[in-house]
């Protein structure tokens, strides 16, 4: 994959790891160009068999993604259209990150607040740096909802009653408390979250594709009654199962002290090893 021609997006591929960085002056507002470039970059991202993992941050140092343009939603016609039963093109561009057989995250170190909280909302992880990170959904206050996405995911990740303050307070939710809800995966200090953010996506992308795809899927499967979830497990599983790279880490495990007292001590290190 060649990345090129984009105006909002700055796309590095190291390691398997693709690092975008969302850089539209001066608000990273979510605009048309953004929209059509976050959604083109998630098609490219998806097709390419070198990448595994994703990470999204911004090079403003104040916002991630201001919001979505409210000139776009504006320009949305007033009268009520029928219910729709297919999805519309920005719960497309949302769902292909959260579904796509790649591992996303959000790397905040400014404001991501409606369209932009959305967005990092449909992304797998999302970190936050204390003091400088700041979420929220403000839509209703100006008569609108969280309509890309934030209704239904939010619920999902910090429960309703939380969902319910978020969406209906209109407030900025800062790292710390972010963390707390749910909102985010984690809060750290401005200076540990590139590091923190780096060698977690150089671990994951370090696995084996397929595992990678598979265990996403499989997470993603929750959403489905607890029977045909676990039904949906066993499948994905067996599937990694006839995997010739899961054989040869599984043999490589036990070579290098897997199961041994010294080696589970520190298991971490030991997973380390098993790309080598």
């Amino acid at each position: 994959m060649s990345y090129e021609n984009y105006q909002c997006l700055k796309i590095r591929i190291d390691r398997g790891v693709a690092f975008v960085t969302i850089d539209n002056p001066p608000i990273n507002l979510f605009d048309r160009e953004l929209f059509r470039e976050i959604n083109r970059v998630g098609k490219e991202i998806e097709a390419d068999d070198e990448v595994r993992v994703v990470v999204f941050d911004s090079a403003n140092p104040e916002f991630f993604i201001a919001h979505a343009d409210i000139a776009l939603i504006q320009q949305m016609p007033t009268e009520v259209p029928p219910k729709a039963d297919t999805l519309g093109a920005v719960h497309k561009i949302f769902e292909r990150y959260r579904t796509m057989p790649k591992v996303s995250i959000a790397k905040l170190e400014g404001r991501a607040r409606g369209g932009g909280s959305e967005f990092a909302l449909s992304l797998d992880m999302r970190f936050g740096a204390l003091g400088r990170a700041v979420l929220s959904q403000p839509e209703v206050a100006l008569g609108i909802l969280p309509g890309g996405s934030g209704t239904q995911r939010l619920p999902r990740l910090t429960g309703r009653g939380r969902a319910m303050e978020i969406v209906m307070g209109c407030e900025d939710f800062p790292a710390d408390l972010a963390e707390r809800y749910g909102y985010i995966n984690r809060a750290l200090p401005p200076d540990e979250l590139t590091p923190f953010v780096e060698r977690l996506a150089y671990r994951i992308a370090s696995f084996p594709a397929e595992a990678i795809a598979l265990a996403k899927a499989s997470v993603n499967a929750t959403e489905l009654p607890i029977v045909e979830g676990l039904i949906e497990e066993a499948h994905y599983f067996n599937q990694t199962l006839a995997a010739p790279e899961t054989e040869r880490r599984m043999v490589r495990f036990m070579e290098i002290g897997g199961q041994t007292r010294e080696a589970e001590l520190d298991l971490g290190a030991l997973v380390e090893k098993l790309a080598e």
